[in-house]
């Protein structure tokens, strides 16, 4: 078994981690023929996105206690068994509610894997050194959505979408023993929490009173909805209305990965030099750039593929800098709650990027433009979020540059 502080524990805390991103990324080029399949329109097949998010957001807050009490191996191996069930039943789905409905349970076992892989690494590194492994972390898990469409796409296109459901599910169940026996379990003993409904409304209030993590969690969740947009949005622009391939899809959707992948890195690079926060407002300046600019373009009239993936690339260069940092700067002050925290930061992310696919789902006009317009408004108001929130209440190691040096 692996030391908790080795690179391998990472790599292998970011393939568990990975398993939400596969969940989502892996069957967007399939959403088109999913909704053919079925004869169902673009806003019921985009409930399968926005669902499982809402899904993925509420289980959050059962399994965050869960491990605190338990420890965070055995919550996170349940749910990947869960999650491997649910996947065969979505691959055998006849109609879009039995699928809609097995999003849902799929996001209840595939909601253990990022809460306590967050939780872990908060467990295992302080607050300004897990903003640092976060981004490391976040760098390696970027491969799985740079090769995941492309994936998918050929198996919709060689075995049908029914096929990616059943490597999901295959890939849950190899997460499953690699963490029985791969890692060891990273929460001190003397951290557990009892498992008490007073207990744990307790921390819940404490946790969601404190301006720093609410501020820090409404920044990452504004940011991360524009990705959540694009995701939501993408296949149908891209495919339906650009008229690309399925099985090219992920060639293009690889270029984001690329922009997100390049921040995550920058903000590495940048974290022996900068502090968090000043790393964290250039990231959020970018986003807001990116996302600027694709609205500009769209509401221009300007409607190819490269006037869409250039400037998501640019937002996805903005957003791999913003998210460790709001990741790390939530947990800082929960040492002794770290799967609560981590929990609450992962329900309230998932649930406001929820109401962004649901928004570009529901006023998608077949053009860009709705979608292009909600990136650009969340990465505005994640802007916003940080002026009147965390540059106020920093957390501790994370203050402003002027802050610091008085």
């Amino acid at each position: 078994m692996l030391t908790l502080t080795s690179v391998w524990t990472t790599i292998l805390l970011a393939a568990a981690v990975a398993l939400g991103p596969l969940a989502t990324d892996m069957y967007l080029p399939a959403l088109p023929q999913i909704g053919r399949d079925f004869g169902s329109g673009t806003d019921q097949v985009q409930l399968t996105l926005s669902l499982y998010m809402a899904g993925f957001a509420v289980a959050q807050l059962i399994c965050g206690p869960l491990a605190d009490r338990f420890g965070r191996k055995p919550i996170m191996i349940g749910g990947f068994i869960l999650f491997a069930i649910a996947s065969a039943g979505c691959a055998l789905a006849t109609n879009i509610e039995t699928l809609i409905l097995c999003r849902v349970l799929q996001a209840l076992g595939g909601s253990a894997g990022p809460v306590l892989g967050r939780a872990a690494i908060r467990d295992i590194y302080t607050p300004r050194e897990a903003a640092k492994i976060l981004a490391i972390l976040a760098s390696i898990m970027a491969l799985a959505p740079a090769i995941a469409p492309t994936i998918g796409g050929v198996l919709v296109a060689s075995l049908g979408w029914s096929a990616i459901f059943l490597a999901l599910g295959a890939y849950a169940m190899v997460m499953a023993v690699v963490v029985a026996f791969g890692i060891p379990e990273p929460m001190r003993p003397e951290y557990r929490q009892p498992l008490r409904l007073c207990s744990l409304l307790r921390n819940y209030r404490s946790i969601g009173t404190d301006i720093s993590f609410l501020g820090y969690t409404l920044t990452n969740a504004l940011i991360f909805s524009g990705l959540f947009a694009f995701l939501s949005g993408s296949s149908f622009v891209l495919i339906d209305f650009l008229g690309v391939a399925p099985e090219h899809f992920g060639l293009f959707f690889a270029c984001m990965v690329v922009g997100y992948v390049t921040g995550n890195l920058t903000a590495i690079r940048l974290g022996s030099k900068l502090l968090p926060d000043q790393i964290l407002v250039r990231g959020l300046i970018i986003a807001v750039a990116g996302g600027g600019l694709m609205a500009a373009l769209a509401l221009g009239g300007v409607y190819n593929v490269w006037a869409v993936i250039l400037p998501q690339t640019l937002f996805m260069v903005g957003t791999g800098m913003v998210l460790p940092q709001t990741m790390a700067g939530a947990l800082a002050n929960f040492p002794r709650m770290a799967g609560s925290a981590s929990a609450l930061f992962g329900f309230g992310q998932m649930a406001v990027a929820a109401v962004a696919g649901i928004l570009v789902g529901h006023l998608h006009d077949g053009t860009s433009v709705v979608m292009a317009v909600i990136i650009a408004t969340c990465a505005c108001a994640a802007l916003a979020s940080y002026l009147l929130l965390v540059q106020r209440h920093p957390a501790p190691g994370f203050e402003p540059q002027s802050a610091s040096a008085q």
